[in-house]
C-alpha cells in the first residue's frame, strides 16, 4: 500500500507557481533526434536571460524537450552547469560538455524563446492539452553520482536500465503501448502529454475527468491490456469478474486475464508478458554479477530472486530476500515488479514498478523510538475497534527515510509522487509482518513547493488554526510513519471476516479506500497516543495532526471519482474532514478571514475536541474493515463523498488557484 501525493501529505502536496502561465505557442518545428553527445561544444556569445526560470521549464515541456534549468545562483541567466538532461523522455542530448552549451542547447533555446511569442492552438483539443501540460509544475529530482565510485556507478547505470525496461512494460500493461501509434508525428505538445501522463488521458485535476481532453484525436477511451478489451466495454464488467465462480483466479494480482474462444482464462505475467520480463531479469543478472562492494550481499541477494521472479511469476522468494534488505545492510533501496493496484479499473491488478533510492539513515532514530512499541500500538487499535476483531502478534518494519533517485512505471506519476509505501501487499512476508515500509525524505522539500504549501494553507483556515504549521520536513515524516505503521496494524490487506478479504466483501475500489482510509486515520490517532505516552513530542503531534489536515484539503480539490471509479485518497480526505466537521472538531465559519486576509469562508481547527474525535475515526474505520461491513461504508461515502457536509467546491476553487507538482529525473554520473 501506498501514500501518493496525488495522495502526498499536506505539507507536500504543493507546486511551483500561483497562476497559470500565458499561453505561448502552436506550431513547433520537430525537436532534435540526436541520441550522441556532441563532440564539440559552443560558447556562450551571449548571456541567456531571455526566458525566466519558471517559463523556460514550463516551455521545454511543451515542446517535450528533456531539458531543465536549475538556476542554482539565481542570476536569472542560464549557465552551463544549471542544465539537466531528464530521464524518460524520446530523446537524451548532452546540453553542456566541457563549461560550455552543445549545439543542441543553442537550438533549444532558439526553440524556446521562439515558443513564448506563438499564437494559443485554435483546436478545442489542443488547447485542453496545453493546459493540462501548463497545470503541471515540474519539480526536479536531481541526483549527482559524478564523484561516486567506478562500481556505484556500474550499479546506477545497471538500475537506470532495469527502470527504462520497466516503464515500458507498464507501458504495454496499462494500454498506452498499444495506443502510442495514434499519437499525430507532428502535434509535439500531444506527444509530451502522453509521455508525462502515462496515457494520453488528461492527469492534472482541472481536466483529468474532462473527456475530450486527450493526446489523441477523438479522445479515444484507454484500454488496459489486463483484461479482453470487449470486457472492458461494459461500465461494470469488475463487478460482473467478481461474481464468477473462477473470480479467484481471474482476478488474482499477478495475472491478465485473456478470452480463448468463448472462454476467459487467467494467463501468469510471466506468459503474458514473456519477452520484456525476460529482458528485465536478465538485466537484473548483470546487475548482480556486476556489483562487486562486498557489503552489498543482500542487495545481491534481491536482484538474483527477482530476476528469478520475472522468470517465473512466483514473487514470494523476490519478497523474502528484499524483506532482508535494511537501512542497516545497505545503501541503496531498490524495489522492482508488480505492487500496486490502484492503476486498474479494478483496483486488483498489479502494476509493475521501479523504485530507486538512497538510504537516509537519519530514519534509524525513529525506528529505534518506535520500534519497541510496535505490539502496543496493535493492542491499542484491537482494543478501541473491538470485536470480532482480536490483538495479533505483530512485528514490522517502520519506515526507512529514502532520498529517490528515479522512479518508474507505475512510481512514475505524470501528477504528484509516491512519499510512503507498504511492501509487498500479499503473501506471507506481508501476512507476517515482515514488509519492508519507506518514507520519500528528499520530495517536495524545495524552497518553491514550501512557500507554495503555505500559501494554499492559508487560503482555507484562519491565522489562530495556522499557527503552528511548520515549513520543516518532521511533521509530515512523521504522518507518513505513522500511516505506513498502521497498514501493518488491526484488520489488514490479509485479514478476513465471515471467510472474505476486504476485496472480496467491499470490492476492489472501495477496499482500497477503507484501507487507506483506517492507515491515515491511524497517522492522526497515533499522533496523539505517542504524545500521551511522551514517544512523540507535543509541539511535533500538532503539527503533523495540522498538517494531515492541510493534506485532506490538497485531497479533496482533484476530485472525489475519476471516470466512475472511486478516488481513493481524496475520498477517505473528504470523509475524514466531514466526520471532524460532525463531530465539531473542525468548523467551516463562512463569516471568517483566512490566513492570507483575503478570502472570506475558513476552517477553524477545535483542538480541544479534535482527540475524542479522532478517536471515533479512527474506531469507526477499524470497524468497519473488522466486520466487512458494507453497508455502513457506503452510508459514510454517500455523506461526505457526495453529500454536503464538506465544501468541495470552495475548497477546490482556492486549491487550484495553484499549479500540481509534477516531477521530473535527472540523474549525472
Amino acid at each position: 500500500m501506498s501514500l501518493r501525493a496525488l495522495a502526498a501529505l499536506a505539507f507536500l502536496s504543493v507546486s511551483m507557481s500561483c497562476a497559470p502561465p500565458p499561453p505561448c505557442t502552436t506550431a513547433v518545428p520537430p525537436a532534435t533526434t540526436a541520441k550522441s553527445p556532441p563532440t564539440k561544444a559552443v560558447p556562450p556569445a551571449a548571456r541567456y536571460e531571455a526566458l525566466d526560470r519558471d517559463t523556460f521549464n514550463r516551455l521545454a515541456v511543451r515542446l517535450n524537450l528533456a531539458l531543465f534549468w536549475v538556476d542554482q545562483n539565481a542570476d536569472g541567466a542560464v549557465q552551463p552547469d544549471e542544465v539537466r538532461t531528464l530521464l524518460f523522455y524520446p530523446t537524451a542530448q548532452v546540453w553542456a560538455q566541457g563549461g560550455a552549451f552543445t549545439p543542441a542547447f543553442t537550438e533549444a533555446w532558439a526553440r524556446l524563446v521562439a515558443a513564448r511569442s506563438n499564437e494559443p492552438p485554435t483546436d478545442a483539443r489542443k488547447k485542453l492539452v496545453r493546459q493540462d501540460l501548463d497545470d503541471g509544475q515540474t519539480a526536479l529530482v536531481d541526483s549527482d553520482f559524478s564523484k561516486a565510485s567506478a562500481d556505484d556507478k556500474t550499479f546506477v547505470r545497471h538500475v537506470l536500465q532495469t527502470a527504462k525496461l520497466v516503464d515500458a512494460l507498464f507501458a504495454r500493461q496499462n494500454g498506452a503501448e498499444a495506443m502510442a501509434a495514434r499519437l499525430a508525428p507532428d502535434d509535439v505538445e500531444s506527444q509530451s502529454l502522453f509521455r508525462r501522463n502515462l496515457g494520453p488521458k488528461c492527469a492534472t485535476p482541472r481536466l483529468s475527468n474532462v473527456a475530450a481532453c486527450s493526446a489523441i484525436e477523438g479522445a479515444p477511451r484507454p484500454v488496459v491490456d489486463v483484461y479482453p478489451p470487449a470486457l472492458q466495454a461494459d461500465a461494470g464488467f469488475c463487478d460482473a469478474l467478481g461474481k464468477r465462480k473462477d473470480a479467484a483466479a481471474l482476478l488474482d494480482p499477478f495475472v491478465v486475464v485473456r478470452r480463448v474462444g468463448d472462454e476467459l482464462r487467467a494467463v501468469p505475467y510471466s506468459e503474458a508478458y514473456r519477452a520484456p520480463m525476460e529482458e528485465i531479469a536478465h538485466e537484473l543478472e548483470a546487475t548482480a554479477k556486476d556489483l562487486e562492494d562486498p557489503k552489498e550481499e543482500p542487495l545481491r541477494a534481491y536482484l538474483r530472486a527477482a530476476a528469478q521472479a520475472f522468470r517465473t511469476n512466483a514473487w514470494q522468494p523476490a519478497d523474502e530476500a528484499w524483506a532482508k534488505m535494511t537501512a542497516e545492510n545497505s545503501r541503496w533501496y531498490l524495489r522492482v515488479g508488480p505492487d500496486e493496484v490502484y492503476w486498474d479499473p479494478c483496483s486488483r491488478k498489479a502494476g509493475f514498478h521501479l523504485g530507486f533510492a538512497k538510504i537516509n539513515r537519519d530514519s534509524l532514530a525513529w525506528q529505534a523510538r518506535l520500534s519497541p512499541h510496535e505490539q502496543a500500538m496493535e493492542d491499542a487499535l484491537a482494543a478501541l475497534i473491538g470485536a470480532p476483531y482480536e490483538s495479533r502478534k505483530v512485528t514490522f518494519h517502520l519506515p526507512d527515510f529514502v532520498d529517490v533517485v528515479v522512479n518508474a512505471g507505475d512510481d512514475r506519476d505524470a501528477i504528484g509522487a509516491t512519499v510512503g509505501q507498504s511492501l509487498p501487499n500479499w503473501g506471507p512476508v506481508a501476512n507476517e509482518g515482515r514488509g519492508r515500509t519507506i518514507a520519500m525524505s528528499n520530495l517536495y522539500m524545495d524552497p518553491d513547493s514550501i512557500r507554495v504549501r503555505r500559501a494554499k494553507a492559508e487560503s482555507l483556515f484562519t491565522k489562530d488554526s495556522l499557527a503552528q504549521l511548520s515549513d520543516d520536513a518532521a511533521p509530515g515524516l512523521l504522518t507518513t510513519i505513522l500511516h505506513e505503521a498502521t497498514h501493518n496494524l488491526g484488520p489488514a490487506h490479509e485479514y478476513r471476516h465471515a471467510g472474505k478479504k476486504d476485496s472480496e466483501a467491499f470490492g476492489g475500489e472501495l477496499a482500497s479506500m477503507l484501507e487507506e482510509l483506517k492507515a491515515q486515520s491511524g497517522a492522526l490517532f497515533f499522533a496523539g497516543w505517542g504524545e500521551k505516552r511522551s514517544i512523540v513530542d507535543a509541539t511535533l503531534a500538532r503539527q503533523a495532526t495540522l498538517d494531515s489536515l492541510v493534506w485532506c484539503m490538497g485531497q479533496i480539490a482533484q476530485g472525489m471519482w475519476e471516470d466512475g471509479h472511486r478516488r481513493p485518497y481524496p475520498q477517505l480526505a473528504a470523509v475524514q474532514v466531514g466526520f471532524l466537521l460532525d463531530e465539531g472538531a473542525l468548523r467551516w465559519d463562512a463569516a471568517a478571514t483566512a490566513a492570507n486576509g483575503k478570502d472570506q469562508g475558513a476552517f477553524v481547527v477545535v483542538w480541544d475536541k479534535l482527540p475524542a474525535a479522532v478517536e471515533r475515526l479512527m474506531k469507526t474505520a477499524g470497524t468497519i474493515k473488522a466486520k466487512n461491513d458494507k453497508k455502513a461504508a457506503l452510508a459514510l461515502a454517500a455523506r461526505h463523498v457526495d453529500g454536503k457536509t464538506v465544501p468541495q467546491t470552495t475548497i477546490t476553487e482556492r486549491w487550484l488557484r495553484f499549479r500540481s507538482t509534477s516531477f521530473v529525473y535527472a540523474v549525472r554520473l
